[in-house]
């Protein structure tokens, strides 16, 4: 587990995005891109084989548990997932989404939009179930974790290329930018302030990716690498830009790109004999329905960076994490303070207004009371219209009280 300040402990985390995340809601859509089957899961939870594109655990699983909030992420569209598992976080993921909704349609999977509606409905479950004012802390204090793009290049840009004949790599990656900004920014109105954003990895070196454009030589194939690293630029100006622009809020980018070419490049430093191949079948297509009960798998999949053609084992992830989080830990530094500030400026703000209703009335009772002593019948009545005034110039916030608690100013 990391040492994590007091202050900066996690309660929630929540998960959006593809199959690096995915803990099983593909299981519950009609797609073809699915892992709820042997041999997917053969090491998680005695060999559960619970939609993960893995052997065993995922990223965001490693995530939660090295956080110290639970053992795994459970998967939102999972029936049989507890209520008591709600407060601390799920899983909206979808495999084989992207960014671009396109990408998405071509599977027949969740897009980010819908993902967000999920989210939606389940801050409706989490007021019912822990209150409003502690769902909104809740919410506000959780930690956010998204990965997506692989498969708009893989896909989209690469095997189903609809997207390559309309777009340049420059272009596609200023789109899925764009689309990513506006997604976080959706995210953030519903409350969100802490983002962990992956980046696109190091996607022309995946077996499948190899196996379909790397020549006879299955070389690893430099115009995906190229095209990630163009999108992940754009992809962190426009956090950047989310920094300045989204008040009280913490954005963390983690390097997949450069951690994933890392291990492959000095692999036998992590212990892995081969990153050309996957574990599963030949090892060098097989993905959802084609690595399945039938598939060979290998014999050591600890020796295997990949567990299919585009998903890494169980020992990847975990790598992936160990190297991830501990920069994280320093972005989120003060994030949790820096959140409470924020529910401390609200809470002010509430009292401020309630306070400035209540003076309002106090004067404007005031105000009849002098009127009617010297006008009679005729200051009453005007008092009526005055007083019915004053209440909708509270309520309006028409008038306020200038800083030094002196004369009333009217609101700009």
């Amino acid at each position: 587990m990391v040492n994590i300040p007091k202050h900066d402990s996690v309660e929630a985390v929540w998960a959006f995005g593809d199959s690096f995340f995915d803990s099983g809601n593909n299981n519950f859509l009609n797609t073809l891109i699915k892992a709820n089957f042997p041999p997917y899961g053969k090491d998680f939870m005695g060999g559960v084989s619970s939609g993960r594109f893995t052997n065993d655990r995922t990223i965001s699983d490693y995530i939660v548990k090295k956080l110290g909030v639970k053992d795994y992420l459970p998967a939102y569209l999972d029936p049989y997932i507890r209520e008591k598992d709600l407060p601390t976080g799920v899983c909206f993921a979808s495999a084989g989404s992207g960014y671009d909704g396109v990408t998405s349609q071509i599977q027949n999977v969740m897009p980010l939009s819908i993902q967000l509606e999920m989210f939606k409905d389940y801050i409706l479950k989490l007021n019912r179930i822990v209150g409003e004012e502690a769902a909104k802390h809740i919410i506000k204090n959780g930690v956010y974790l998204v990965s997506s793009s692989s498969n708009d290049w893989s896909i989209s840009y690469g095997l189903v290329p609809v997207r390559r004949l309309q777009y340049n790599a420059t272009d596609y990656a200023n789109l899925l930018a764009n689309n990513a900004r506006m997604f976080f920014e959706e995210l953030y109105k519903l409350g969100a302030r802490k983002l962990i954003v992956f980046g696109t990895p190091y996607i022309g070196c995946f077996p499948l990716m190899r196996n379909v454009f790397g020549g006879i030589r299955r070389n690893c194939v430099n115009m995906f690498n190229e095209d990630a690293e163009t999108f992940n630029k754009m992809l962190k100006s426009q956090l950047e830009y989310l920094r300045s622009s989204l008040p009280h809020s913490t954005i963390c980018y983690v390097d997949y790109f450069n951690l994933s070419r890392e291990i492959i490049q000095n692999h036998l430093q992590y212990g892995f004999e081969d990153v050309d191949n996957a574990c599963c079948g030949t090892g060098l297509y097989e993905t959802s329905y084609l690595c399945n009960r039938l598939s060979p798998i290998c014999p050591n999949d600890s020796k295997f960076l990949f567990w299919d053609s585009l998903h890494l084992t169980d020992k990847g992830y975990k790598i992936i994490v160990d190297h991830a989080l501990p920069q994280l830990m320093q972005c989120f530094e003060g994030a949790a303070i820096d959140v409470e500030n924020e529910e401390n400026m609200e809470n002010e703000s509430i009292l401020a207004e309630s306070s400035n209703s209540v003076v309002l009335a106090d004067l404007g009772g005031f105000w009849c009371a002098l009127v009617t002593e010297h006008k009679g019948l005729e200051g009453g009545k005007i008092c009526e219209v005055m007083v019915v005034w004053w209440q909708w110039a509270a309520e309006a916030k028409m008038v306020g009280f200038s800083d030094d608690g002196g004369d009333l100013k009217e609101a700009r």
